[in-house]
């Protein structure tokens, strides 16, 4: 993982991870003050480049560039430039057949070479969850879902036979079979490891996915985000990402939920004010008191908006929530363990209700959960959201509006038109 001419090296640490398991990490919090006022998520992107540096791919001045976040990411034009390794890729089978379709034909290349084709494997850990191919061919029975699977096997056989061969053949690829879950439920559930414990140094989780809702992952502590093929392949194949050197949200969230709000309206309410804000392009990383009223569930929904909002990601730090989550998804005690003493040694573990670890923000907004409201709002335009209170207005309003997003325009005398329909024997009225 780590070349022996990392200028870094003198960070290296020993940790002891519990259960008689000990270890190496580097020690971030030996590059200075710089270090504490950094946002969490940018805690990630700085570990990465500390622990791959070699001068080659990754210089010691991109970590020198991340470092001093607060001055580069104010900079005007196109931004610092700084380059990024993910701990691990996932992909979904639509988008990542073809990659493994390359990793494929990259070995048959080596072998016509004279090389070894064993040698070809992804460099880093490849989760690929088969999850796109179902479709509802039978329902309203009890074993509709049984039925579907069988189908998808039937029409997807030659597909799923060459997954399987991948699986077996390349090392550091795990294929999720059909039936398993959805993607983004596997990798919350199951895949995130939060931190790397297995081996010889300890690291944080982080990943790119050939999706754009990888970013649900971020409800879970976890920095990650969707890319296109090429770029998921090139992180397989260890290449470095290039990417600017972001600005960081600070969305404060303090207060409780009225017990009539749901999980939803509370998603809905911040994915339409980061949309008022701004926030493309931009990692948004959330912090305050309130953070703790939300379960793991609800910051993964609200994680998983990006896309609506425009942000890179959404990033909630791991907490003691967090590393409940693990445990009651069956993580075993010794890796929760683990998890838990490596990010109190790096800084990167939050108490939310503590202040004083706050770090700075290139700006910050707030939400009151006490001023959530119940609200309703259409799936392809979240941010259209409307109070439930508000609802009978919106919709008179929309009656008369010019026809267009929200609008019918019916004539006034027509409004209290009403249609008789017959209904299981019995007439009704429509109005």
């Amino acid at each position: 993982m780590t070349a022996t001419s990392n200028p870094y090296n003198h960070l290296l640490k020993d940790i002891d991870l519990g259960n008689g398991k000990s270890a190496k990490y580097y020690d971030l919090k030996a590059l200075g003050d710089e270090y504490e006022k950094l946002p969490f998520s940018v805690r990630v992107l700085l570990e990465s480049a500390v622990r791959n540096c070699d001068n080659f791919q990754i210089l010691s001045g991109d970590v020198d560039k991340i470092l001093a976040w607060r001055t580069n990411m104010a900079m005007e034009g196109s931004g610092t430039e700084v380059p990024f390794r993910p701990s691990r890729v996932i992909l979904q089978d639509f988008t990542g057949v073809p990659a493994v379709v390359d990793f494929a034909a990259m070995r048959d290349a080596v072998q016509a070479l004279g090389g070894q084709p064993e040698d070809i494997n992804p460099q880093c850990p490849a989760d690929l969850v088969i999850d796109h191919s179902v479709q509802v061919d039978v329902s309203r029975v009890p074993d509709a879902k049984d039925k579907n699977e069988e189908l998808e096997f039937e029409r997807n056989r030659e597909r799923f036979q060459f997954l399987k061969w991948g699986a077996k053949a390349f090392k550091n690829m795990l294929i999720v079979p059909p039936g398993s879950g959805i993607v983004h439920q596997v990798n919350l559930e199951y895949l995130a490891r939060v931190c790397f414990t297995d081996e010889d140094i300890v690291y944080p989780d982080s990943v790119v996915g050939t999706d754009s809702h990888t970013t649900m992952i971020n409800g879970l502590g976890v920095v990650g985000w969707g890319v296109g093929g090429i770029e998921a392949e090139a992180v397989m194949l260890g290449q470095p990402i290039s990417m600017t050197l972001p600005k960081v949200v600070g969305y404060k969230i303090t207060g409780a939920p009225d017990s009539k709000v749901t999980s939803t309206d509370v998603v809905l309410t911040i994915t339409k004010h980061l949309r008022q804000v701004g926030v493309v392009g931009k990692f948004v990383e959330f912090f305050g008191p309130g953070v703790e009223k939300l379960s793991i569930a609800d910051r993964a929904t609200i994680a998983n908006m990006c896309p609506e909002y425009g942000a890179t990601i959404g990033y909630f730090p791991v907490d003691l929530k967090t590393l409940d989550y693990l445990k009651n998804t069956n993580r075993s005690a010794a890796k929760i363990e683990a998890v838990k003493r490596y990010l109190n040694a790096v800084g990167m573990i939050r108490d939310f209700t503590n202040a004083a670890q706050n770090p700075e923000f290139s700006e910050v907004h707030e939400l009151d959960l006490s001023e959530v409201v119940p609200s309703l709002s259409g799936p392809k335009r979240p941010h259209d959201r409307v109070s439930v209170s508000a609802m009978k207005e919106d919709f008179n309003k929309c009656l008369v509006s010019p026809v267009g997003f929200k609008g019918f325009a019916i004539p006034e005398d027509k409004l209290p038109s009403t249609v008789p329909f017959m209904f299981d024997g019995q007439e009704y009225t429509l109005k």
